[in-house]
């Protein structure tokens, strides 16, 4: 590793400081996201949200002849608000004169698309985790009912192409990934029911599907292939030998389990253990760590050691590629390649296409670095694990500052930033970002904490966070902090700490607690626990129940780990960033908090949900955070 303070250095410029090839224009603005890959044939299609369009999303196909098209109407901007994080907005199917036939949501109508004709269209409907029945004759899909009062209302619905709706399945406080049989005959979904979520107790269904003279389609009997077992179960796909897999966590970890139909009895399989934990926590419709090939083999996107790595299932023997990190599990092309939307560390995330191990190529970059940028420019993850309350083990990603033009002083050590993820049931990601090559690049160090409560370590390290919320977490990054200061990696003066949603209260308690951190910001961060299942939308209206306590019953301890509670123990300055239209977090607990303490700015940017999606915010947003802990150190 290389030695920091023996970098060729161009003048003395302070760690924090640093001139970077890291614009905020290149965060925000040029930079493509590419979301839920699919092929067809020898096409491979992906959703790609365009910055520079006001944020708009597209389905985009590189064609087997090479080229490029954008195959979504100008008009629609692709993706859906079903839970409010969306996903699974799209899915494609090949036509009969080999091109992909779509079938979408537009984002900002709600409207159900198949082509370029709208068939659907409804103030109070929503579509999500759309899937194109085997026949083509019309599609699957969770549709979400808003009304007036009372909570959204979530159903299995089947549209034809000319958009006759019939429901197939009601009751459920919640559905998932409606997967029809590659022979048409069968349907397989997932659900749940308050006050679980889908990464603690589900329930995986599967009916025979029954035509109908008019076109539609009905359920026969249906069968829970759930077994004895609670756990989260997750992630139907069929093999098209007629052999179903799903991803579930009895075990410990999720690991594949596959379902045979025989002699009128669905047939259950376990699989052996990976090593990784196959699945990933179900906050967005859509998701893909399962490709089955054939009953006995799949390829499955794992999680090993906070890394993506790609594992083939064949007679019963695991092999791991762990030189390629996809977002999802790879999607097969007919010539017997595969596709992926890659995203490893040292580069931006990519589309490639190409073998498991051999001859690859990349078809598109989500942006072209800057000339003159080398890897020396490019902070890379080192897996961290550190000790934390309870004598229990936590883990961590650390990224070393970056630079081939300056360089730390002999005596200097960098300013540090933590980040707290948000969720809190969800993970940092270890692929290349420029929410981590920012600051990097300026001098930072950067410490992406995966506190007890994060996915991809197993159930046990998931469920640790049960009823600690607001506790276990903060020790956590805490901790970790504590960590690489005592490991001399950082300067014990200049440690910040950023969270965004969840994260924003893990920032806040940290800062209540402990002096380790001088600053912090907190992205439409939580502040007021009451507030939040009071306001919240109804896929984390239970939330809560898990991770604090039912309520009202508990309403004490909601009281007592809501930063709104403890504000006058809060010294340090605190930067508060937030949309006007949040609906996940209300705009009101960053004000509310803003008025307690007793170093706190707010801005607000209008237009913004929960999450910033356009160009101009992301912009002003790193400026401002730049400028405020820039600011914080002058003061020293």
């Amino acid at each position: 590793m290389m030695d920091l303070h023996q970098q060729k250095s161009e003048g003395a410029v302070k760690a924090g400081f640093w001139p970077s090839w890291v614009s905020p224009s290149l965060v925000a603005g040029k930079t493509l996201s590419f979301n839920e890959l699919r092929t067809a044939g020898n096409w491979v299609l992906w959703l790609e949200t365009r910055p520079e369009d006001s944020g708009r999303s597209v389905i985009t196909a590189f064609t087997p002849g090479g080229g490029y098209a954008d195959l979504s109407p100008v008009q629609v901007s692709v993706g859906t608000s079903v839970h409010e994080y969306g996903g699974g907005a799209w899915d494609v199917r090949l036509g009969a004169d080999n091109s992909p036939e779509l079938v979408f949501s537009d984002r900002k109508t709600g409207g159900l698309w198949f082509g370029e004709q709208c068939v659907l269209q409804s103030n109070v409907h929503r579509y999500a985790d759309i899937t194109w029945a085997t026949d083509g004759s019309g599609a699957f899909a969770v549709r979400e009912q808003h009304q007036d009062a009372g909570e959204p209302v979530s159903v299995l619905v089947f549209v034809t192409r000319s958009g006759q709706e019939t429901v197939l399945l009601e009751g459920a406080d919640f559905y998932a990934a409606p997967r029809p049989s590659a022979d048409g005959g069968w349907l397989a979904w997932f659900s749940w029911q308050h006050p679980h979520m889908p990464w603690t107790q589900t329930q995986l269904h599967v009916a025979s599907l029954h035509h109908s003279k008019e076109g539609g389609l009905s359920l026969g009997r249906i069968t829970d292939l759930t077994g004895p077992e609670t756990c989260s179960i997750i992630e139907p796909r069929w093999s098209k030998d007629g052999a179903l897999f799903a991803t579930e966590d009895s075990s410990g970890f999720w690991a594949p389990v596959s379902f045979i139909h025989e002699a009128g009895e669905w047939n259950r399989q376990t699989h052996p253990f990976s090593g990784a934990e196959i699945g990933l926590p179900h906050w967005v419709f859509g998701q893909r760590s399962l490709l089955p090939v054939d009953a006995n083999n799949l390829l499955a996107l794992g999680v090993s050691d906070g890394f993506n790595i790609v594992q083939e299932l064949k007679e019963g023997v695991w092999k791991s590629y762990t030189d390629i990190s996809p977002s999802n599990v790879p999607e097969p092309l007919s010539d017997g390649r595969f596709a992926w939307i890659d995203t490893p560390s040292d580069v931006p995330p990519r589309i490639m296409v190409g073998g498991l191990s051999g001859l690859r190529h990349v078809i598109r970059n989500s942006v072209e670095l800057p000339k003159g940028v080398t890897e020396q420019d490019v902070s890379i993850p080192q897996p961290m694990t550190f000790k934390t309350t309870g004598g229990a083990i936590a883990h961590a990603l650390y990224y070393a500052p970056a630079s081939h033009h300056y360089a730390l002083e002999a005596d200097e050590l960098p300013p540090l930033v933590v980040m707290a993820h948000g969720g809190p049931t969800g993970r940092a990601n270890p692929g290349f970002a420029f929410k981590v090559q920012f600051w990097t690049s300026r001098g930072f160090a950067v410490l992406d904490v995966n506190y007890r409560g994060s996915t991809g370590y197993g159930r046990d390290y998931r469920k640790a966070l049960d009823g600690k919320w607001g506790v276990v977490d903060i020790d956590d990054v805490l901790a970790a902090g504590k960590a690489v200061i005592d490991q001399g990696r950082v300067d014990p003066k200049r440690c910040t700490i950023r969270g965004s949603s969840a994260g924003g209260l893990t920032v806040l308690g940290a800062l209540a607690r402990s002096k380790v951190f001088i600053a912090g910001t907190v992205l439409y961060g939580v502040t007021d626990l009451r507030g939040l299942v009071e306001e919240t939308h109804k896929f984390e209206a239970r939330y809560l129940d898990g991770l604090i306590g039912p309520y009202p019953q508990a309403e004490d301890v909601y009281l007592q780990r809501s930063p709104l509670t403890f504000a006058e123990d809060i010294a340090q300055p605190v930067l508060f960033l937030h949309g006007d239209e949040d609906k996940v977090v209300a705009l009101s607990q960053a004000e509310d908090m803003v008025a307690c303490l007793k170093q706190a700015e707010l801005h607000v940017y209008a237009g913004e949900k929960h999450g910033f999606r356009q160009k101009e915010t992301v912009m002003d947003a790193f400026v401002r955070e730049l400028a405020f802990y820039q600011a914080v150190f002058a003061s020293l």
